[in-house]
């Protein structure tokens, strides 16, 4: 049976006086035969959701250093427990994190060695720590990564699509404006790149984000991660019409996901195309396009609303708005277009 981390986002604040806390905290040798360098950070991996899935280093490291700075004192204690490993926590998260700095640094400075930990996988990866990693660098002191579980790459290694180039985009904003704004920034980065992008999202968001990406990026081949490592884990692969439409049709969607997405376009028609026409066509001079041009332009974008129609649950007026940024046409037009289509 898989061994389960059992999340819980409530932050412990575990009041511990460091002083306090005793200073012989004998170092197990008795695997590796030598110690911990002093005055070291240490990053450390954590599982995902398997509790194998952690390295022998990441044990013995967590079992040496004199005190583990966790997000939730809590989750950290299960793993803990279960590696019978008996290192004093102090809690660092989102809200203490900066305040949490000279308490380390002092720490550090007295020659102890620390720990960094996440509630799961990598600590920084869209989880607090930054701040802590800065002010220890800026100190002076030694940062060393302990490598392991991470979901962005998890999910990567087996989504079918291009891993030579990849851009992770962490968790999308939750206000749907806001979203979509981000979600055309990053198409306009990338859009000489052949680059797959990488999201995180909640359960609840899952279905929200495919949407605005279709709308805004096209549908692409993509790959949803749920609960990955976990004992539900599961892998929806192909274009993200089919992943909506999959996904619709469940009664609940459970579990932290992770989403990839490629850089290149399916279905029945051709965002390239229109960009490409615009681009030839539109004299900004004078804000002119021939009448050839824009009809076959709003042919295109016909195609497009109507694909959106069927897979997107956007009010018309935000995909009015998504499609007239996307492809520098009057909004009113595309409204009207969508009006008609409907």
């Amino acid at each position: 049976m898989d061994n389960q981390l059992s999340l819980d986002n409530e932050k412990a604040d575990i009041d511990i006086d460091i002083n306090d806390l005793e200073r012989t905290h004998f170092l197990d040798t008795s695997l590796t035969g030598s110690t911990i360098a002093g005055s070291t950070l240490y990053v450390v991996a954590t599982p995902i959701g398997n509790l194998e899935d952690i390295t022998f280093r990441a044990i013995r490291v967590l079992n040496e250093v004199h005190l583990i700075a966790a997000e939730d004192t809590r989750h950290t204690s299960k793993l803990l427990s279960h590696y019978q490993i008996q290192t004093p926590l102090i809690s660092c998260y989102e809200h203490n994190e900066e305040s949490r700095i000279d308490t380390l640094v002092r720490n550090l400075s007295e020659g102890f060695d620390l720990a960094l930990v996440s509630d799961a996988g990598t600590p920084l990866i869209s989880d607090p720590g930054y701040r802590v990693v800065k002010g220890v660098i800026e100190a002076g002191f030694k940062v060393i990564p302990i490598p392991g579980p991470c979901a962005v790459i998890a999910g990567l290694s087996v989504s079918g699509l291009p891993t030579d180039s990849f851009i992770f985009a962490g968790f999308p904003n939750r206000k749907q404006g806001k979203r979509i704004a981000a979600l055309e920034e990053l198409l306009e980065t990338l859009k000489d790149k052949k680059s797959t992008i990488i999201f995180y999202e909640s359960p609840h968001r899952i279905v929200k984000l495919i949407e605005d990406i279709v709308a805004v990026m096209g549908d692409r081949p993509a790959m949803v991660g749920r609960e990955i490592t976990k004992h539900y884990e599961e892998y929806l692969r192909g274009p993200l019409s089919h992943i909506l439409s999959e996904l619709k049709s469940r009664k609940a969607i459970k579990g932290e996901c992770a989403l990839f997405v490629a850089s290149n376009i399916v279905g029945s028609y051709n965002r390239e195309r229109v960009n490409s026409i615009i681009k030839e066509t539109y004299d900004h001079t004078d804000s002119h396009f021939d009448s050839d041009s824009l009809q076959s332009i709003y042919n295109e974008i016909d195609n497009i609303i109507i694909t959106e129609l069927e897979l997107s649950e956007m009010k018309t007026s935000a995909l009015a708005k998504a499609l007239s940024r996307k492809y520098n046409l009057p909004r009113q037009e595309i409204y009207s277009r969508i009006l008609k289509l409907q």
